[in-house]
């Protein structure tokens, strides 16, 4: 049986530091050169609801959030329209890549969830309506995480200019998507508000400590400040856990068994409820576009600390 909260190891730091040795031979790859992203390139990071913080690695070296702020992205479209924001994209697993034009054709221009390419287009266009403009949607985003990490958070200009060098198959959703009615907004204003949000500048530990208030039913535990309603704090859980890691999530719920959202810079954020937010992060990504060490971390962590709501 997994062990009970008071049989977790008195040294949770201790726990990360073993399970990071372990993993580390899968975060050893030279190719890998991304933009903002440093020589150091393995991390971990629990933070408990009372604000205490276990990390491993290099916890504290930035990368860019890339499709980890859709989670934040989502939590803020709900914030401003509710559950209306599921009348236009869905909450069920694509089992294609995250950025596939062939599904979103054959299903009319309405993305399978929101943590697709085209799921991720479709909410920043609802942020884009909600606050009245692409710059404001941007910040709407940008002070929520910010808020969430209790720092000030900014875009790296290279990363930035990166995403919008390489957005031309977002711009293709974005057309597609608005000849079926589903994007109303100026598709380059909705598209590079969303690499703008891709390119904002985190670490481990502020992700570990951003996903708490989804592990404390909506509220952030630093703050006492409600995010979310229970209701659609739990909500925003379940598409993590079925939907948050590509299409390996069914993998994931499998060897990890909480909810997790991965980007392609190499973070792997989660929640588990009543207890940690957590984060994971080493670039060399496997086929599924998921963090390979991270991906093993989050799933020895679970194994020892009896982490898996399954």
């Amino acid at each position: 049986m997994p062990p009970r909260p008071d049989e977790l190891p008195d040294d949770l730091t201790d726990a990360l530091e073993r399970v990071a040795a372990e993993v580390r031979p899968l975060a050893e790859d030279d190719e890998v050169d991304e933009p903002g992203i440093g020589p150091e390139r393995l991390a971990l990071a629990l933070c408990e609801l009372d604000g205490t913080e276990h990390v491993a690695g290099e916890a504290d070296v930035g990368f860019p959030v890339q499709s980890v702020v859709k989670v934040f992205s989502l939590t803020a479209a709900l914030r401003l329209v509710g559950e209306e924001v599921f009348e236009r994209v869905g909450r069920e697993p694509s089992g294609d890549p995250f950025d596939s034009l062939v599904q979103l054709e054959r299903e009319h221009g309405v993305p399978r969830n929101p943590f697709i390419n085209a799921g991720a287009v479709v909410v920043c266009d609802v942020l884009v309506g909600a606050t009245g403009s692409p710059s404001a949607a941007v910040a709407e985003v940008t002070d929520l995480l910010a808020d969430l990490v209790g720092e000030p958070l900014e875009p790296d200009p290279a990363v930035l200019a990166e995403e919008r060098e390489g957005a031309d198959l977002n711009t293709a959703m974005g057309w597609l998507m608005r000849a079926s009615g589903n994007v109303v907004h100026p598709v380059d204003d909705v598209v590079d508000a969303y690499a703008q949000l891709c390119a904002l500048q985190v670490t481990t530990r502020q992700l570990a400590r951003a996903a708490r208030f989804l592990a404390a039913d909506g509220v952030d535990p630093r703050t006492g400040r409600r995010v979310l309603t229970e209701p659609l704090a739990r909500r925003v859980n379940a598409v993590m856990l079925t939907c948050g890691t590509y299409d390996a999530a069914g993998q994931f719920a499998y060897d990890v068994g909480f909810p997790c959202k991965s980007g392609v810079a190499g973070a792997v954020m989660g929640d588990v409820p009543n207890r940690f937010g957590v984060c994971a992060w080493s670039p060399p990504l496997d086929a599924a576009g998921n963090s390979r060490a991270g991906r093993a971390a989050l799933h020895l962590l679970s194994e020892r600390l009896g982490l898996s709501l399954l």
